[in-house]
């Protein structure tokens, strides 16, 4: 493990599959979005769940999209209709299937105490807002400290960009070497990264049997470590918060 740097000023969170479980229930209903889109414009392909989470993950709904016309040839039409409609289909089912990660919940309520914390997303803000108020953590990220790739920037754009890890970085007032980035996917890692965030690989709801790979992905993105829980987390930070006191 490379160490933290000194002088930290914000935990910057990635949302989905980071503070909550929320890809594999997400890709139930992207899926069939993602389907219909594909046989409106005249594709073939059709994807199970889990094959769209494989393929996808770390990517906004616009991205996917656009990447699975593309590779069919297929010129996009009626983008940001499919846009909303994915947007309301999975909010809505992920408003009815998350609940509350005490260990989440407890890490961000202690970190939170020295660091602002914020959300950093390539999904929609209503999308996270529907699995912030279903998992508690509506109070501890407010929506002035949430930011998506798809909704808050001019362009909508997805990690790996790194533009919306930029944008949250300047509108809370810090530097990106203040911001503590953590990511589970290797998009969300790059973004983190090439902003100049320094960034932590977190596994905690990554599936055990996906695990060794995703942490040599992280590591290989420039992560300066990776964790397997939020408790483990917060052992990391707390030495460079208390030296920050000292």
């Amino acid at each position: 493990m490379t160490a933290l740097p000194a002088g930290l000023h914000a935990l910057l969170c990635d949302a989905d599959g980071n503070l909550f479980p929320s890809e594999e229930p997400a890709f139930v209903a992207s899926a069939e979005v993602t389907n219909r889109f594909l046989a409106a414009h005249g594709i073939d392909r059709r994807y199970t769940a889990e094959e769209l989470r494989l393929a996808t993950t770390g990517k906004n709904f616009r991205t996917t999209a656009t990447d699975l016309a593309a590779a069919a040839g297929a010129p996009v039409h009626d983008l940001d209709e499919w846009v909303a409609e994915e947007k309301r289909a999975v909010s809505e089912h992920l408003g009815r299937e998350l609940t509350p990660d005490a260990e989440v919940v407890g890490t961000l309520t202690e970190l939170g105490r020295d660091l602002t914390l914020a959300a950093v997303s390539s999904s929609a803000l209503t999308r996270l807002d529907s699995c912030f108020r279903a998992t508690d953590l509506a109070g501890l990220l407010p929506a002035e400290r949430r930011f998506s790739a798809e909704d808050s920037l001019p362009t909508p754009t997805s990690k790996p960009d790194p533009a919306v890890y930029r944008y949250a970085c300047e509108q809370l007032g810090i530097s990106p070497e203040q911001g503590l980035a953590v990511e589970d996917s290797l998009p969300g890692a790059l973004s983190a990264v090439r902003a100049g965030c320094p960034t932590i690989g977190n596994l905690r709801f990554v599936q055990p049997a996906e695990r060794a790979e995703r942490e040599a992905l992280l590591r290989e993105a420039g992560v300066l470590a990776v964790v397997s829980s939020w408790t483990e987390l917060a052992a990391l930070v707390r030495p460079v918060l208390a030296g920050a006191v000292a």
